[in-house]
């Protein structure tokens, strides 16, 4: 993380040098989901991608890719958005925190491969200081993919059960937290703990659109209580598919997803039968509110 260190003092004057205003209107696309470790090309060409789609993309950028990317996101703050990748278990995370955020970055994620599950307390002091800086966290959930299958690691699918993000959720409840791929395959209970939590939220990048493109309406069966009058169910709360945030996970500069999940979206989304009004929500509508209220929050800190 040494890279960040010396070049978050050139990013802070950058914050004050460079031109261009945030994106004052919605978006008609805001991708929660956009790894960046350096390729490159790959943020000119995902420049050209948001630009046709009139999006935003939230960049998940780790320490190779940091002077590039923050330097980008200062130069096109309509476009995009930077979240700091970092590892629960490294011994300077709390430094690393500190230094994307006075980078400008909104969040943090991808957080994945743990040692611990995501909920145990010594993680704690790390979700307390992203709360100090109004941050929101992105959690890979559910199965993840074996790189290197001949060398031994440390990582475990069931730290990583979207389950696991229910305490955090309850405890920091003005903390927004996305868990990327819907608990891949546990969608049930993905969509459960996001029912109750109100601050909590999914995107189903990955696999599992390709794997269920022959049972989209199963989701019906995951999203079930739109409209439902019960003790069961949370009063007021907007449609159960609102719970959905459109992600790509494009990663090492193939953005071949980016239109890819696009589609898979639609097509699951259209099989069952959610509304237009919804489907704007979940491909923009819902992010563009909750980074509107998160900059209020920023900016009344700045205010004090």
């Amino acid at each position: 993380m040494n890279r960040i260190s010396s070049c978050t003092a050139i990013i802070t004057l950058l914050l004050g040098v460079l031109s261009g205003a945030a994106q004052t209107v919605p978006p008609k696309l805001i991708d929660v989901h956009e790894h960046f470790n350096g390729e490159p090309w790959a943020l000119d060409n995902l420049l050209a991608k948001l630009n046709a789609a009139d999006g935003i993309g939230i960049l998940l950028v780790t320490p190779k890719g940091f002077a590039e990317a923050s330097t980008f996101i200062h130069a096109h703050p309509d476009r995009f958005i930077g979240f700091g990748d970092i590892k629960l278990d490294d011994p300077d995370v709390l430094d690393q925190i500190d230094r994307f955020h006075q980078a400008g970055f909104r969040g943090l994620g991808e957080i994945t491969s743990s040692e611990k599950n995501y909920d145990d307390r010594s993680y704690w002091p790390i979700y307390d200081r992203a709360q100090k800086y109004h941050m929101i966290l992105l959690f890979h959930t559910g199965a993840v993919a074996r790189q290197n299958p001949n060398l031994p690691t440390d990582v475990s699918f069931d730290r990583m059960r979207a389950g696991r993000l229910d305490l955090i959720a309850r405890h920091w409840p003005q903390m927004i937290i996305i868990g990327a791929h819907l608990g891949n395959p546990d969608y049930a209970e993905a969509a459960e703990i996001a029912r109750w939590n109100p601050n909590l939220y999914f995107d189903v990048s990955g696999s599992t659109l390709i794997k269920k493109r022959d049972e989209y309406g199963f989701f019906r069966s995951i999203f079930w209580w739109s409209g439902v009058i019960s003790p069961h169910t949370p009063v007021g709360g907007p449609d159960a598919f609102e719970k959905l945030v459109f992600g790509s996970d494009v990663f090492k500069g193939d953005l071949s997803e980016f239109d890819a999940s696009q589609a898979r979206y639609h097509a699951m989304l259209d099989a069952c039968r959610v509304q237009p009004d919804v489907q704007a929500m979940i491909f923009s509508g819902t992010m563009w509110r909750i980074l509107q209220v998160q900059q209020k929050e920023m900016d009344a800190d700045k205010g004090n």
